[in-house]
């Protein structure tokens, strides 16, 4: 059984400092190591604050996308677009940058991004800290349905077709597994229900469901 454990903030403001501390310190970590960064506009102030002030990092940090819309990588719905401030502060060189290459075919950004990660965790990469939404209809990353869930069986990425009619790249289950802290980040009153269902481990909650492969998961939420 998955534990949950919450973290609840008085207000926003509260919520986004003490992401940008936690984020802060995952980047500094000596040794080499990755982080997950969510997309969405819950964490962006967290990442604007910490690229106002980037920490020293080792040369071997890599960071990675829990999800990617499949638009180009300058669209204001892109994720990579959204992380840009943060991305450029800390320099990290391509290799080290993992993103979804929309430029590809759907399936085939996909694959490429799965390949990527595969070879992440092959290497002896650790991913120290991964940061995941919860959308107002239950659903993280880019796994909606029960469906998705199914489909991600065996992967660690795959191609989805969203509820709004766009299509992303998200990472499964089995991806989240491999992080050794796994935060999710909910702000906003149209969550309220979504994050009632993700404290009562609810049953048919796509996020509930996405992590329990994990012993363990955090909530800091601000609704």
């Amino acid at each position: 059984m998955t534990t949950l454990t919450t973290r609840r903030f008085d207000t926003r403001a509260a919520l986004d400092a003490a992401l940008a501390e936690r984020l802060a310190h995952a980047i500094a970590v000596a040794g080499p190591s990755a982080i997950m960064l969510s997309g969405g506009h819950t964490p962006l102030p967290a990442y604007r604050a910490v690229a106002s002030r980037p920490p020293a990092h080792d040369a071997q940090l890599h960071l990675l996308f829990s999800d990617e819309r499949y638009v180009p990588r300058d669209s204001e719905a892109s994720n990579y677009h959204q992380a840009r401030p943060l991305l450029d502060a800390l320099a990290l060189t391509p290799a080290r940058l993992l993103r979804v290459r929309t430029d590809l075919p759907l399936e085939a950004a996909a694959a490429d991004y799965e390949r990527a990660l595969g070879a992440l965790l092959a290497s002896g990469v650790r991913i120290s800290l991964g940061l995941l939404g919860l959308g107002a209809d239950g659903h993280t990353a880019s796994l909606f349905s029960a469906e998705d869930l199914t489909r991600a069986q065996g992967h660690l990425a795959i191609a989805v077709q969203r509820p709004d009619g766009m299509s992303a790249v998200s990472v499964t289950p089995r991806l989240l597994a491999e992080v050794e802290a796994l935060l999710f980040v909910v702000a906003g009153e149209d969550k309220r229900s979504a994050l009632q269902g993700l404290e009562a481990h609810g049953p048919h909650l796509t996020a509930w469901l996405a992590v329990q492969e994990r012993a363990a998961v955090e909530l800091w939420c601000c609704c």
